[in-house]
């Protein structure tokens, strides 16, 4: 489980190392208040560079970070390219493993980055099983897409830089997949702001849950499958969600593609599917405000490609 604390610890830890995002205000001419939190600003464009910076200090501090081997994460997408930016800032070698349906855009970039890309499996759980056996075999530092304690703390860095520039949020309305940016932001802002966790329709994985009462398969697939496609809610996230009171909503693909164009339209925003569902939650009606409620939506990536748009 992780706390405030140690979101706090996080934060201090990667200072210098990750970009404070902008706080933007809507304008919107809506009876409530609309805040975006520009997190698709962050390094490779996307929220995952704090977790990923925050694993590999944590493991270089506790010597567990091999400089020889580096280390090794299953992603087919941001999850990678975050580790492969950090494994590169700080010297270490970085193998990524990626399933066959990785966006052409997402592997060409880790490429890029100077990362060992291995591509195989038709699915992210084929790449995960792989990066375990590599972690094991090379002694190589795994880190996982979203449920490792300091993965979530260091996301949760998003949830204490908008408390401090937004103190009188009432709700945050951020995308969920496998629950990491979610289980951070919730973490940082409990006993202060409400979060509320949005999910495609065609990936619930912290709705399923929920109703549930613990995390379970779900079938993926649908417009946002690439950044919010994981299999389960991770257990840290889960477990903090059921601390936070954590609510959970749906919205539909084509809910998803109004809201990114309208970020584009209204705000010239360009955010990928996956960061466009929490937008998608206020647009769709899926969640009504209050008259006068201060609302923040977490806009936590942008690893979109342009022919897509």
């Amino acid at each position: 489980m992780v706390t405030r604390e140690e979101v706090e610890a996080a934060y201090s830890r990667t200072a210098g190392w990750v970009r404070h995002t902008p706080l933007a205000e809507s304008g919107n001419q809506e009876p409530y208040h609309l805040w975006f939190k520009c997190e698709y600003m962050q390094h490779t464009g996307s929220f995952k560079a704090r977790g990923a910076f925050n694993r590999l200090l944590t493991a270089k501090e506790s010597g567990e970070l091999n400089p020889e081997v580096g280390i090794v994460v299953a992603s087919g997408g941001n999850a990678g390219l975050a580790n492969a930016y950090a494994a590169a800032k700080l010297g270490v070698p970085a193998t990524v493993f990626v399933p066959e349906s990785a966006p052409a855009n997402k592997v060409h970039k880790l490429y890029a980055s100077g990362a060992k890309v291995v591509q195989g499996g038709a699915e992210y759980a084929e790449a995960y099983a792989a990066a375990i056996r590599f972690a094991e075999e090379k002694g190589a530092v795994y880190c996982h897409a979203y449920d490792q304690p300091e993965i979530v703390a260091g996301a949760g860095g998003v949830g204490l830089e908008l408390l401090d520039e937004l103190p009188d949020v009432d709700t945050i309305l951020v995308a969920v997949g496998g629950g990491g940016l979610m289980g951070g932001i919730a973490a940082a802002v409990e006993g202060k702001a409400r979060v509320v966790g949005v999910e495609p329709e065609t990936v619930p994985t912290l709705h399923t849950a929920l109703a549930k009462g613990e995390p379970v398969d779900v079938a993926v697939s649908g417009i946002a499958a690439d950044s919010l496609g994981a299999r389960r809610i991770g257990e840290i996230g889960f477990g903090v969600a059921r601390r936070t009171g954590v609510q959970s909503l749906l919205v539909t693909d084509e809910d998803i593609v109004q809201a990114r164009r309208a970020l584009w339209e209204t705000h010239r925003i360009v955010v990928e599917h996956g960061a466009a569902a929490a937008y998608a939650a206020l647009l769709s009606g899926a969640y009504t405000p209050r008259s006068g409620e201060t609302v923040a939506v977490i806009l936590c990536g942008a690893n979109t490609d342009p022919a897509h748009f």
